[in-house]
Protein backbone atom coordinates (compact mmCIF):
# COMPACT_ATOMS: atom_id res chain seq x y z
CA UNK A 1 0.00 0.00 0.00
CA UNK A 2 1.15 3.70 -0.47
CA UNK A 3 3.45 5.36 2.36
CA UNK A 4 1.56 8.10 4.12
CA UNK A 5 3.19 7.36 7.30
CA UNK A 6 6.36 8.43 6.40
CA UNK A 7 8.26 11.67 3.79
CA UNK A 8 8.20 10.58 -0.30
CA UNK A 9 11.11 12.05 -1.38
CA UNK A 10 11.73 12.62 -5.10
CA UNK A 11 13.30 15.48 -5.68
CA UNK A 12 13.12 17.14 -9.19
CA UNK A 13 16.45 17.58 -10.90
CA UNK A 14 15.24 20.04 -14.00
CA UNK A 15 18.11 22.07 -14.53
CA UNK A 16 16.65 25.45 -16.28
CA UNK A 17 18.91 27.43 -19.00
CA UNK A 18 17.99 30.46 -21.15
CA UNK A 19 14.13 29.95 -19.63
CA UNK A 20 13.98 25.96 -20.72
CA UNK A 21 14.61 22.99 -19.34
CA UNK A 22 16.92 19.90 -19.50
CA UNK A 23 15.20 16.36 -19.80
CA UNK A 24 15.01 15.23 -16.73
CA UNK A 25 18.24 11.83 -16.13
CA UNK A 26 16.99 8.56 -16.13
CA UNK A 27 17.43 5.22 -15.12
CA UNK A 28 18.38 2.75 -17.56
CA UNK A 29 16.56 -0.42 -16.80
CA UNK A 30 17.47 -4.30 -17.85
CA UNK A 31 15.63 -7.12 -16.99
CA UNK A 32 17.94 -9.88 -16.31
CA UNK A 33 15.21 -12.72 -14.90
CA UNK A 34 11.74 -12.50 -14.73
CA UNK A 35 9.97 -15.32 -12.90
CA UNK A 36 6.51 -16.80 -15.22
CA UNK A 37 4.16 -16.30 -12.61
CA UNK A 38 4.03 -12.46 -11.39
CA UNK A 39 1.34 -12.19 -8.36
CA UNK A 40 2.38 -8.40 -7.54
CA UNK A 41 4.45 -5.67 -8.50
CA UNK A 42 6.10 -3.19 -6.24
CA UNK A 43 5.22 0.17 -5.71
CA UNK A 44 5.87 3.09 -3.98
CA UNK A 45 4.83 2.37 -0.58
CA UNK A 46 5.77 -1.26 -0.49
CA UNK A 47 8.54 -2.67 1.37
CA UNK A 48 11.02 -4.91 -0.61
CA UNK A 49 13.33 -7.42 0.02
CA UNK A 50 16.62 -7.54 -1.80
CA UNK A 51 20.01 -8.49 -2.26
CA UNK A 52 22.67 -6.16 -4.21
CA UNK A 53 25.60 -5.91 -5.92
CA UNK A 54 26.98 -2.49 -6.66
CA UNK A 55 29.79 -1.79 -9.44
CA UNK A 56 31.52 1.72 -10.91
CA UNK A 57 30.64 2.12 -14.17
CA UNK A 58 33.99 3.68 -15.08
CA UNK A 59 35.93 0.55 -14.16
CA UNK A 60 34.19 -2.35 -13.78
CA UNK A 61 35.04 -1.52 -9.69
CA UNK A 62 32.73 -3.88 -7.12
CA UNK A 63 31.88 -1.40 -3.97
CA UNK A 64 29.51 -3.79 -2.31
CA UNK A 65 27.76 -6.34 -2.36
CA UNK A 66 24.85 -7.59 -0.22
CA UNK A 67 26.17 -11.77 -0.12
CA UNK A 68 29.59 -10.66 0.37
CA UNK A 69 29.92 -7.57 2.78
CA UNK A 70 28.52 -7.21 6.49
CA UNK A 71 26.05 -10.24 7.31
CA UNK A 72 25.86 -11.11 4.12
CA UNK A 73 21.16 -10.97 4.61
CA UNK A 74 19.21 -9.18 1.94
CA UNK A 75 18.00 -5.79 2.88
CA UNK A 76 14.57 -3.93 3.55
CA UNK A 77 13.61 -0.63 2.08
CA UNK A 78 10.71 1.41 1.50
CA UNK A 79 10.16 2.28 -2.20
CA UNK A 80 9.73 5.65 -2.73
CA UNK A 81 10.51 7.06 0.65
CA UNK A 82 14.39 8.19 -0.35
CA UNK A 83 15.46 5.48 2.13
CA UNK A 84 17.61 4.62 -0.47
CA UNK A 85 19.26 6.11 -3.35
CA UNK A 86 16.99 7.92 -5.80
CA UNK A 87 17.66 5.83 -9.04
CA UNK A 88 16.04 2.68 -7.07
CA UNK A 89 13.19 4.53 -5.90
CA UNK A 90 12.83 5.27 -9.86
CA UNK A 91 14.37 1.93 -10.92
CA UNK A 92 12.65 -0.59 -8.74
CA UNK A 93 8.90 -0.19 -9.42
CA UNK A 94 6.36 -2.72 -11.09
CA UNK A 95 8.92 -4.70 -10.11
CA UNK A 96 8.49 -9.21 -9.41
CA UNK A 97 9.52 -10.89 -6.14
CA UNK A 98 11.52 -13.27 -8.15
CA UNK A 99 12.98 -10.64 -10.40
CA UNK A 100 16.37 -9.40 -11.35
CA UNK A 101 17.13 -6.26 -12.68
CA UNK A 102 20.27 -3.98 -13.69
CA UNK A 103 20.24 -0.68 -12.93
CA UNK A 104 22.13 2.16 -14.48
CA UNK A 105 22.97 4.78 -12.37
CA UNK A 106 24.02 8.37 -13.55
CA UNK A 107 25.50 10.16 -10.80
CA UNK A 108 22.98 12.67 -10.15
CA UNK A 109 20.16 9.59 -9.04
CA UNK A 110 22.80 8.27 -6.98
CA UNK A 111 26.07 9.99 -4.93
CA UNK A 112 26.52 12.92 -7.25
CA UNK A 113 28.73 15.26 -6.67
CA UNK A 114 29.91 14.48 -3.46
CA UNK A 115 30.75 10.60 -3.43
CA UNK A 116 30.39 8.21 -0.79
CA UNK A 117 32.49 5.69 0.71
CA UNK A 118 34.24 3.74 -2.44
CA UNK A 119 32.38 5.85 -4.48
CA UNK A 120 33.83 8.75 -6.19
CA UNK A 121 32.20 12.03 -7.06
CA UNK A 122 30.18 11.82 -9.75
CA UNK A 123 29.96 8.58 -10.54
CA UNK A 124 27.98 6.41 -12.73
CA UNK A 125 26.85 3.55 -11.02
CA UNK A 126 25.23 -0.52 -12.23
CA UNK A 127 23.51 -2.61 -9.57
CA UNK A 128 22.20 -5.91 -10.07
CA UNK A 129 19.34 -6.13 -8.00
CA UNK A 130 17.29 -8.87 -7.10
CA UNK A 131 14.03 -8.89 -5.09
CA UNK A 132 13.14 -11.37 -2.85
CA UNK A 133 9.83 -10.02 -1.24
CA UNK A 134 7.02 -7.71 -1.61
CA UNK A 135 5.36 -6.43 1.69
CA UNK A 136 2.47 -4.19 2.51
CA UNK A 137 4.14 -0.66 3.91
CA UNK A 138 3.01 0.65 6.93
CA UNK A 139 0.24 2.82 7.59
CA UNK A 140 -1.99 4.31 10.35
CA UNK A 141 -5.12 6.00 11.00
CA UNK A 142 -3.27 8.49 12.57
CA UNK A 143 -2.11 9.68 9.08
CA UNK A 144 -4.89 9.61 7.96
CA UNK A 145 -6.90 12.17 10.32
CA UNK A 146 -3.84 14.31 9.57
CA UNK A 147 -4.28 14.15 5.77
CA UNK A 148 -8.09 14.54 6.02
CA UNK A 149 -7.89 18.56 6.50
CA UNK A 150 -12.08 18.85 6.12
CA UNK A 151 -12.90 16.03 8.37
CA UNK A 152 -14.93 14.28 5.75
CA UNK A 153 -13.36 10.95 6.11
CA UNK A 154 -11.97 11.17 2.45
CA UNK A 155 -9.35 11.98 0.95
CA UNK A 156 -9.28 14.28 -2.48
CA UNK A 157 -6.53 14.38 -4.53
CA UNK A 158 -5.57 18.13 -3.01
CA UNK A 159 -5.21 16.51 0.55
CA UNK A 160 -2.51 14.25 -0.54
CA UNK A 161 -0.86 16.71 -2.44
CA UNK A 162 -0.85 18.94 0.47
CA UNK A 163 0.49 16.08 2.29
CA UNK A 164 3.53 15.42 0.19
CA UNK A 165 4.33 18.81 -0.11
CA UNK A 166 3.89 18.91 3.60
CA UNK A 167 6.02 15.74 4.39
CA UNK A 168 8.85 17.16 1.69
CA UNK A 169 9.35 20.60 2.95
CA UNK A 170 9.82 18.78 7.03
CA UNK A 171 12.40 16.69 5.74
CA UNK A 172 14.09 20.18 3.78
CA UNK A 173 13.21 19.00 -0.03
CA UNK A 174 11.29 21.18 -2.14
CA UNK A 175 7.41 21.40 -1.48
CA UNK A 176 7.27 22.67 -5.36
CA UNK A 177 8.54 18.90 -6.07
CA UNK A 178 7.80 18.05 -10.13
CA UNK A 179 6.77 14.70 -9.29
CA UNK A 180 4.21 15.10 -6.92
CA UNK A 181 1.57 14.82 -9.32
CA UNK A 182 3.09 11.52 -10.52
CA UNK A 183 3.06 10.19 -7.09
CA UNK A 184 -0.57 11.30 -6.51
CA UNK A 185 -1.72 10.03 -9.53
CA UNK A 186 0.31 6.05 -8.67
CA UNK A 187 -1.87 6.66 -5.05
CA UNK A 188 -5.24 7.09 -6.93
CA UNK A 189 -4.77 4.56 -9.18
CA UNK A 190 -4.06 1.84 -6.00
CA UNK A 191 -6.08 3.06 -3.41
CA UNK A 192 -9.09 4.40 -5.03
CA UNK A 193 -10.96 1.55 -5.23
CA UNK A 194 -14.64 2.65 -6.03
CA UNK A 195 -12.89 5.04 -8.79
CA UNK A 196 -15.04 7.94 -7.38
CA UNK A 197 -11.92 10.53 -6.63
CA UNK A 198 -11.91 10.09 -3.48
CA UNK A 199 -9.73 7.59 -1.16
CA UNK A 200 -12.10 6.60 1.90
CA UNK A 201 -10.59 5.58 5.62
CA UNK A 202 -11.93 1.98 4.57
CA UNK A 203 -9.95 2.08 1.47
CA UNK A 204 -6.74 3.55 3.28
CA UNK A 205 -6.55 0.96 6.06
CA UNK A 206 -7.69 -2.15 4.54
CA UNK A 207 -4.12 -4.27 3.24
CA UNK A 208 -5.17 -5.45 0.15
CA UNK A 209 -3.47 -8.57 -0.01
CA UNK A 210 -3.54 -8.65 -3.84
CA UNK A 211 -1.78 -4.99 -3.98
Amino acid sequence: MFLFSVCLIFPSLFVFVTGGKLPEPEVKIEVLHKPFMCYRNSKYGDMLLVHHEGYLESNGTLFFSSRKHGDTNPVWFTLGIREVINGWDKGLKDMCAGERRKLTVPSSLAYGKEGKGKIPPGSTLIFDIELMEIRNGPRSHDSFREMDLNDDWKLCREEVREYLKKEFEKHGYSPNDTNHEVMVDDIFKNEDEDEDGFISAREFTYQHDEL
